[in-house]
Parts: C-alpha cells; structure tokens; sequence
C-alpha cells in the first residue's frame, strides 16, 4: 500500500499526547476501529516517561531452537533484514513477534540490537517476545516488551515485511503506530492528519467540558448532567 509519510511536526504533535489519547481519538474519527488496531495484552515498558510515534518495520522471530539458516546464508538473511529496516528516513518502529510456544523463552533484543536499530532509524522495539540488557540499552530507545529475560537462548529471524501480531494489535509493514506506557495503537493512513490536526482536539475540548465540572467547586450531579449534554453538543 503506497501512503505519505506524516511531515516530522506532524508527528511530534501526536508524540505530544499519550496513547489512551490516541485511541479516544480514533473512536471519534475512524469508531470502525473501536474495537482492534490496538494492543490489549500487557507489556513491560522500559522507558514510561517516553512516547514514541514511527512507522512500522515488521519481523518474527524463534529462539527455542536453532534457525534452519547457518552461517552465511544467516548473515545474507540479516543483512537483508537490516537494508529492509533503514530503508526509509523517517522515524521507524520495530515490531517483532515472537513464534515461539513459550514466548519470551529468548531475547531477540538486548544492548546490541537496539544500538542497530536506534542506527538504522527506529526509534524503539515492539515485542511479545523478551528484552535483555536493560542498564544497557541504546540511549532513548524505547521498549515494550512481553517479558524481561537474561538469556538471548537460539534466537534468531525468521521472516521480515510481513504481517504480524504482538500482544493482540496486527501489524503490517509501514503501519504508523504510536506507543507508550499503556501499550500501542495503529492509526490508519486514511484518518492520520485528522487525527493530528482535528480529532485529538475534539475529544480533549469534549473532556474539557466535564473535567472542568467535576473538578471545580460546587459540584453537583446536575452540573454533571448539563456537562455531559453540552459535550455531545461539540462538533
């Protein structure tokens, strides 16, 4: 699917709001989404203070056996992988699943590897699968992870630009995501500038409506009530 990249301001106004945000916006302008494009199992976050916003580069991974690629047919595969990732110069996000049975049972992921991917522009990882190296991480790469484990055991690609699933959200390659803390969302191409310049803006003013009612003085549940009334009248 061919798409324009969101301009670098665009993207840093979206970094500028947390997930949750995010997704309360994607309800207003795109509610076919309500209810996927989204991560809904929990994930380890290695930086809480930190948001990332990037498009997506996809992978899967094993690590409980050794891969069926040795030596340089391994390396040609890597190195294929790598020219895939720094392809583009906008900010990437590598999301990685992990196929495993016992996901996690080795971490694709560690003070190597996230120095690579910071180099080769991605601003941070995506994973079920584990994380290691923790003291050790490329400075400001961020890192949502299913587990945090000390051994990297086989770990090894198995295929890169595909379609993915981690922690519940499907990704496929160029997919732009924003993620935080609280986990990670798709926001569809068709609905990204309306996102950035009318969507996020909408829900907080709708927010703002009631927030200002209960949090003043004098609350009264009749004030909530004529709160809510007035912000399903903001369009």
């Amino acid at each position: 699917m061919s798409f324009k990249p969101l301009s670098t301001s665009q993207l840093k106004q979206l970094a500028k709001y947390d997930t949750p945000t995010i997704c309360n916006a994607l309800e207003i302008v795109a509610p076919h989404r309500r209810t996927n494009g989204f991560t809904y199992e929990q994930l380890f976050c290695l930086r809480p203070d930190k948001r990332m916003v990037g498009y997506a580069r996809t992978a899967t991974q094993r690590a409980m056996e050794p891969g069926a690629l040795k030596g340089a047919a391994a390396r040609k595969q890597r190195f294929a992988y790598f020219d895939y990732v720094g392809e583009d110069k906008f900010p990437k996000i590598s999301v990685v699943q992990d196929l495993d049975p016992i996901k996690g049972y080795g971490a694709f992921w560690g003070e190597v590897n996230s120095n690579i991917h910071k180099a080769l522009g991605c601003a941070g990882c995506i994973t079920d699968g584990s994380i290691r190296d923790l003291d050790d991480i490329a400075d400001g790469f961020q890192m949502l992870a299913g587990v945090v484990g000390p051994s990297h055991a086989w770990t090894h690609l198995v295929d890169y630009n595909i379609q993915v699933n981690v922690a519940g959200m499907v990704v496929g390659h160029n997919d732009l995501i924003h993620a935080d803390r609280h986990g990670a969302v798709v926001i569809p191409h068709d609905v990204a500038e309306i996102v950035v310049s009318k969507g996020v803006d909408f829900m907080i003013r709708r927010e703002k409506v009631i927030l200002d009612v209960v949090k003043g003085k004098n609350f009264t549940i009749q004030k909530l009530k004529d709160a809510m009334g007035k912000a399903d009248e903001i369009h």
